[in-house]
C-alpha cells in the first residue's frame, strides 16, 4: 500500500486555520502519508504540524458558498477547523485525513519512519531494563530474576525476565501460570525495603464454579510472605467476581490461602472508562454555560468517580504494606488494567523514587510497557471517535489523572511538573517514538522496534529538554504521601481538559515568574554564604593578628625600682 493513494489534493492555498486563542490565519495546506500541515505567507511560518495518527474524529461541513469547513477533532482533545475553498475540496482532504489517521498495519506507523535529529546521550531502549531495576524493587535475600519467560512461551504479555521468589524453581512457576487468567501467574511489583513487604501483581486465579486448586500456586505466592501476613486485594466487587467464578475464572478460595485475608476494593472496569471519558470530554467542551449545569454533568459523567476509586484502592494497598506490615497481592480480573493503576499509584505514593522524572519513568516502564497494558489497543481512539472499538479505554490516561490529583495536592514532592505529564498522555496516543507501540514487549521484539524505531526516553532524557519538565518547587521528601480523596480534594485538570478553552498563558507567566523568583532566591543564598564565609575569615584574621602582637606591660604590676614595691602594694 502506498500513502499517495490516499492523498488526492497533497496542496492547497488558500486555506483558513481557526485554533483556540488566535487569530485566523491564511495559509497552504499540504497532506503528507503522516503529517498535515498549513504554513502562512504572512508570518513565513508553519501555523500546524499535526501528525495523522493525533486526530481522533474528523466532520465536514458543506457552505452554500460552495466552500467547507473541516473540524478535526485531535485525541489530545484539541479541535482544529479548516476553511476549505471548495466543497469538493473539502470532501477529498476528510477522506484523506480519515483514512491516513486509521492506518492499522504498524509497519505503517510514522515511529518507523522517523529519524531522530538530535544527539543520544543514552538508548532509551535499554535505560530500564528488568536486571538494572532489580535493585530498587527486589531483594537478593528473597527475591531472584527468572528467565522463564525468555521466550515469551508462558506469559506472551509478560517481559522476558520477571521478579519471583527465590524459592521457587522456574518449573513450579510455569505450572502456577497456567492457573491464572491468560497465564499472567503473582510477579513482585514493588519491594518495600522498609520492612521487607512486597506488593505483587497477578490476574484472577482460575478456580471455575469446581473450585479447581492449585498447590504451585498456593506455593508461589506464600513464599512472598517471607514469615508476615499477606492481603489479597481483589478490585472486583464480590458479586462479579462470583459472576467470573461461574465462567471459570474466580477467587483465591481462603481454605486453599488460608495465610492470606481477602480485601474486595472495588474499581469500576476498563471498559466502563471510555463512556465515562466521552461524557466527561463533552461536559467540559461546554464549559462556560451554568455552574450549576456544568458542575452536574460533571458528576454524572462518573469520571471524577473513578478517579476517587483507583486513588482510594491504591491508598489501602500501601497503607497494607506500609502500615500494617503486610504483604499484598492485587489482581481483578485479567490484571492489565485497573491492576496496573494501583500498583503503580502505590508505589507513587510510598517510595519517593517514584517521584522523580527518572523514577517515574522507571514505573511506568516496569508497571506498564513491560507488565503487558495493551496501548495499542485502549489507545486507539479517544473521547472524540464516532466508530467505537470493543478494546479501546483511557486506562493509562485515567492514572496520570490520579497522578495529577496527588501532584497538586502534594506540589513540591514531585520532580517533575504538569507539563511532563501532558508529555506522557500525548505520546501514548500518537507519536514519532516506538516507546507507545505495540501491546506488551513479545510484539515489540516482533517489530524490532529497539531497532527500527527511537524511544521516548532517549529524547527526554537529555538536559535541554529535562529543563522543561522540572518542578522548581521540588523538594524531595522521603515519606509516604497519602492523598485525599474527599469530593472537595478532587479537582477536574484544567491543564488537560481545559486547555482548549481557557486561556492559560497567565498560568504560565505565573510559573516562569516562580522561576524566577526561585532563581534569585538561590543567587541570595549563595552571596549570603559566600559574605558569611568572609565574615568568618575576617574575624579568624583579626583573632590571629591580636594574638601575635607584643603583650604591653602593665604599669600598675612594675615593682617600684625604689621600694621594691608593686604600684598597687603602695
Amino acid at each position: 500500500m502506498e500513502f499517495a493513494e490516499f492523498i488526492k489534493v497533497p496542496k492547497l492555498d488558500g486555506v483558513v486555520l481557526r485554533l483556540p486563542f488566535k487569530e485566523p490565519v491564511e495559509g497552504t495546506l499540504c497532506i503528507t502519508g503522516h503529517h498535515l500541515f498549513l504554513s502562512s505567507r504572512k508570518t513565513m511560518k508553519e501555523e500546524l504540524w499535526l501528525e495523522h495518527s493525533a486526530v481522533d474524529a474528523v466532520e465536514k461541513k458543506l457552505s452554500n458558498q460552495n466552500g467547507g469547513t473541516l473540524t478535526l477533532k485531535c485525541k489530545n482533545f484539541m479541535i482544529v477547523e479548516l476553511d476549505v475553498p471548495t466543497a469538493e475540496d473539502c470532501l477529498q482532504i476528510a477522506h484523506s485525513v480519515e483514512s491516513l489517521s486509521n492506518i492499522h498495519n504498524l509497519s505503517l506507523k510514522y515511529p518507523f519512519f522517523y529519524r531522530a535529529n538530535f544527539e543520544m546521550l543514552e538508548d532509551g531502549w535499554t535505560a530500564f531494563m528488568p536486571e538494572s531495576e532489580f535493585n530498587k524493587v527486589g531483594s537478593s535475600d528473597q527475591w531472584r530474576i527468572s528467565y522463564v519467560n525468555n521466550h515469551f512461551e508462558v506469559c506472551p504479555s509478560y517481559s522476558y525476565a520477571v521478579i519471583v521468589p527465590k524459592s521457587i524453581d522456574d518449573e513450579t512457576i510455569a505450572k502456577a501460570a497456567s492457573f491464572r487468567h491468560h497465564n499472567r501467574f503473582p510477579v513482585l511489583s514493588y519491594y518495600h525495603k522498609e520492612n521487607g513487604r512486597a506488593i505483587i501483581r497477578s490476574s484472577q486465579p482460575l478456580v471455575g464454579p469446581n473450585m479447581r486448586r492449585c498447590k504451585e500456586d498456593e506455593q508461589l505466592l506464600n513464599a512472598t510472605l517471607n514469615r508476615g501476613k499477606g492481603y489479597i486485594v481483589d478490585t472486583r466487587i464480590q458479586s462479579s467476581a462470583k459472576m467470573a467464578q461461574a465462567k471459570g475464572g474466580g477467587f483465591e478460595p481462603e481454605q486453599h490461602y488460608h495465610q492470606w485475608k481477602r480485601i474486595h476494593q472495588p474499581v469500576e472496569r476498563q471498559k466502563y472508562f471510555h463512556e465515562a471519558l466521552i461524557k466527561f470530554v463533552e461536559a467540559c467542551m461546554d464549559f462556560g454555560s451554568s455552574t450549576e449545569k456544568w458542575l452536574s454533568r460533571l458528576e454524572s459523567s462518573g469520571w471524577l468517580n473513578n478517579i476517587k476509586e483507583v486513588l482510594t484502592c491504591a491508598c489501602v494497598v500501601a497503607q497494607c504494606v506500609d502500615k500494617d506490615d503486610a504483604t499484598v497481592l492485587v489482581h481483578g480480573s485479567e490484571g492489565m488494567d485497573t491492576t496496573l493503576q494501583v500498583t503503580a499509584l502505590a508505589q507513587l505514593i510510598l517510595d519517593h523514587d517514584c517521584r522523580t522524572i527518572r523514577g517515574f519513568e522507571a514505573l511506568i516502564e516496569r508497571e506498564w510497557l513491560q507488565s503487558g497494558h495493551p496501548f495499542a489497543d485502549r489507545c486507539a481512539k479517544s473521547a472524540f471517535a464516532m466508530t467505537k472499538q470493543r478494546n479501546e479505554s483511557p486506562v493509562f490516561l485515567l492514572f496520570l489523572d490520579c497522578v495529577w490529583q496527588i501532584w497538586q495536592q502534594f506540589p513540591c514532592s514531585f520532580e517533575f511538573n504538569e507539563d511532563f505529564l501532558l508529555m506522557l498522555f500525548e505520546q501514548a496516543y500518537s507519536s514519532q517514538f516506538g516507546t507507545f507501540l505495540c501491546n506488551n514487549d513479545c510484539e515489540r521484539k516482533k517489530y524490532k522496534l529497539a531497532s527500527k524505531t527511537v524511544s521516548l526516553w532517549s529524547y527526554v532524557n537529555r538536559p535541554e529538554v529535562l529543563e522543561k519538565y522540572i518542578n522548581h518547587l521540588y523538594q524531595p521528601n522521603q515519606s509516604p504521601i497519602w492523598p485525599s480523596v474527599a469530593p472537595q480534594s478532587l479537582e477536574v485538570w484544567q491543564g488537560l481538559y481545559l486547555r482548549w478553552k481557557i486561556d492559560r498563558s497567565g498560568h504560565q507567566d505565573a510559573w516562569k515568574e516562580i522561576f524566577k523568583v526561585r532563581e534569585k532566591n538561590k543567587e541570595l543564598k549563595l552571596k549570603a554564604n559566600r559574605l558569611r564565609r568572609q565574615m568568618v575569615l575576617l574575624q579568624k584574621e583579626a583573632i590571629e593578628a591580636e594574638l601575635l602582637q607584643p603583650c604591653a606591660p602593665n604599669i600598675m604590676e612594675v615593682e617600684d625600682e625604689d621600694t621594691g614595691l608593686s604600684a598597687g602594694d603602695s
